[in-house]
């Protein structure tokens, strides 16, 4: 039985190259940072499910051996000299000329064999962006990272809308108008929030499957800083939303001036009205000051918000000119 499973596994996994991965350019994207001890063995697992995928390592300034032992395994092993993951993905999707692409990392974390499924879910549902979601034992996926996780998801969903349940993957499989659409701004592992924002920014259809998640094997060690990186996915995520809720950013800071303003003001104007004298000069000046800074935020939200419309339509248009992932396959 469990001999019929594997078998079972192994078709499902070369199925979407069957019915179209065999007439489309796909790029495997590794960015790689000291991976010397895993991403041999990721290289070869990706090239044995995506035999006619080219895989690419981006080495973002290792210092072991990552770029020798991928191109040893049969990677295109190619450079990016500013540090963090967002800067070497900005990269891959503005050199790499491809159809798809299938977004993993060098750590040995994301099951390779996983590929195909990802793939065929993005042709055969004609999504733009497939979402690998970790589902992983404790080992796999410490508290912190856990907590976190399930905090960043809730306030995307809060800002941005529902779409994702694990915003923070990297594992994730791309059209190329996706792409090549993306205006990554990005430099660390933030990168992964900026995907799912754009993809809710401007609608995109979109698929999530639920797939196994490892822990680190011996000899290799995370990256991520739990606290650093946190509060820079945290700023992220309040930078892009006064990018692309500017109108609710702003009412926001309107409100909070306003607030401020009015409950500073209201006992002066209350003794004023009574009195016919200012007892508090300096607070009725910092109260009007608190009004002015309510409607000049209201009003640079408006301005910002038609702006902020402009740029939607016109990432918008960019997205339009390229061909949908089953466009050829249709033969429009």
């Amino acid at each position: 039985m469990a001999a019929t499973g594997d078998i079972r596994s192994e078709l499902q996994s070369l199925l979407p190259q069957a019915s179209f991965v065999r007439n489309r350019a796909i790029a495997v994207l590794l960015p790689c940072l000291n991976e010397e001890a895993t991403i041999g063995q990721v290289v070869a697992e990706f090239r044995r499910v995506l035999p006619g995928a080219t895989v690419y390592v981006y080495d973002n300034n290792s210092t072991d051996g990552t770029a020798a032992v991928a191109a040893a395994a049969g990677a295109v092993v190619r450079r990016e000299r500013r540090p963090g993951k967002g800067n070497v993905v900005r990269r891959m999707f503005a050199d790499i000329d491809a159809d798809l692409y299938v977004l993993a990392d060098g750590d040995l974390t994301y099951d390779a064999a996983a590929a195909g499924r990802l793939i065929d879910a993005l042709v055969t549902e004609q999504v733009d962006m497939v979402v690998g979601v970790r589902r992983g034992a404790d080992g796999a996926f410490p508290r912190g990272h856990r907590f976190g996780n399930r905090l960043f998801n809730r306030v995307v969903e809060r800002l941005f809308g529902d779409g994702f349940t694990d915003i923070l993957s990297g594992y994730r499989v791309v059209s190329r108008r996706f792409a090549k659409s993306f205006p990554a701004t990005s430099s660390g592992f933030e990168i992964e929030t900026e995907l799912s924002v754009h993809a809710l920014d401007l609608r995109l259809a979109t698929s999530e499957i639920a797939l196994p998640y490892r822990a680190r094997p011996t000899g290799s060690s995370s990256k991520l800083s739990k606290w650093r990186d946190g509060a820079r996915i945290l700023g992220k995520i309040a930078l892009m939303y006064k990018a692309v809720r500017p109108l609710q950013f702003f009412s926001l800071l309107a409100a909070l001036f306003a607030g401020l303003g009015f409950g500073l003001g209201l006992p002066v104007a209350t003794a004023y009205l009574e009195t016919g004298l200012v007892p508090r000069l300096p607070t009725a000046v910092l109260a009007a000051g608190l009004m002015q800074l309510a409607f000049m935020s209201l009003t640079c939200g408006v301005i910002l918000d038609a702006v902020g419309a402009s740029q939607r339509e016109f990432k918008r248009m960019r997205y339009l000119d390229l061909p949908a992932p089953g466009a050829r396959k249709a033969g429009l």
